[in-house]
């Protein structure tokens, strides 16, 4: 009795905690709906200054959720997220604002 009461708890603590504690960020976050708010807070910062701000914030959000970050203030600081400042458009220029 003891060794199945030793699996059961062995498979029930692989179950239900060993994903959080593999990936912390995804937990804090909230999943994908923590990650949009982030962004979406983010981006509002990082285009607070821009001409054309509803595309400001499109790519922005496209290149946050792909990177998981974006560089600080309205503009520059892009060493920051080395994927955010390499990530280019179809005509090879840089695509995240």
């Amino acid at each position: 009795m003891d060794c199945k009461r030793a699996v059961t708890f062995f498979f029930l603590f692989a179950i239900l905690i060993v994903p959080f504690m593999l990936f912390p960020a995804t937990a804090a976050l909230g999943g994908r709906g923590g990650m949009r708010v982030y962004c979406a807070s983010r981006c509002r910062g990082r285009c607070a200054k821009a001409g054309f701000q509803d595309r400001c914030l499109k790519y922005c959000g496209i290149c946050c959720r792909q990177c998981k970050c974006v560089p600080s203030g309205t503009f520059g600081n892009k060493h920051q997220c080395p994927c955010y400042r390499d990530m280019l458009s179809s005509k090879g220029k840089p695509k995240c604002p």
